[in-house]
């Protein structure tokens, strides 16, 4: 009587082929330009960068340890998500340098498209873990339309350590 649209095949869904004309066409603003590997799942990705990267970064009362994917203020963890956790770590890779919005995009969600609205989101989450703004510490300045820099300028007088 009426015919399926899709079947299963070995646990797995099939769905008919499209007609030609129902393509997919990039729009305007999709980032297609990935340096990231695509033939690895992103967590291992993202440990083989934290293995490159600096054993710790001291700044203000913080510290980062990549290789652990752990940010600590004085002896405590600071309570921070994993994206913006990986934002501060590729904001630490080149300090005092402008990233662009599009590159920490691209490190943080490889292979994703996601709104830029996620990216303040998360920034603003770090701010908020850093005390950004508060006691003289400035970690994290945004250059409107373009991208962010980790500049650090706190009232500690050991502003910046990379071991």
């Amino acid at each position: 009587m009426s015919t399926s649209i899709s079947t299963t095949v070995f646990g797995q869904l099939s769905w008919p082929q499209a007609p030609a004309a129902a393509q997919f066409h990039r729009g305007p603003g999709l980032n297609t330009d990935q340096s990231a590997d695509t033939d690895k799942p992103f967590f291992v990705q993202r440990a083989e960068r934290a293995r490159a990267a600096r054993t710790e970064v001291s700044f203000g009362q913080f510290r980062l340890l990549p290789a652990q994917f752990l940010l600590l203020e004085g002896d405590e963890p600071v309570r921070l998500g994993s994206r913006a956790l990986e934002i501060l770590i590729v904001l630490l890779e080149r300090p005092g340098e402008l990233v662009s919005k599009q590159e920490l995009m691209s490190r943080v969600w490889p292979n994703i498209f996601v709104e830029p609205a996620n990216l303040t989101v998360h920034i603003s989450a770090l701010r908020r873990a850093l005390h950004d703004g508060r006691d003289g510490n400035r970690f994290i300045i945004n250059v409107p339309g373009r991208g962010y820099s980790f500049v650090p300028q706190s009232s500690c007088p050991s502003y910046l350590a990379v071991k």
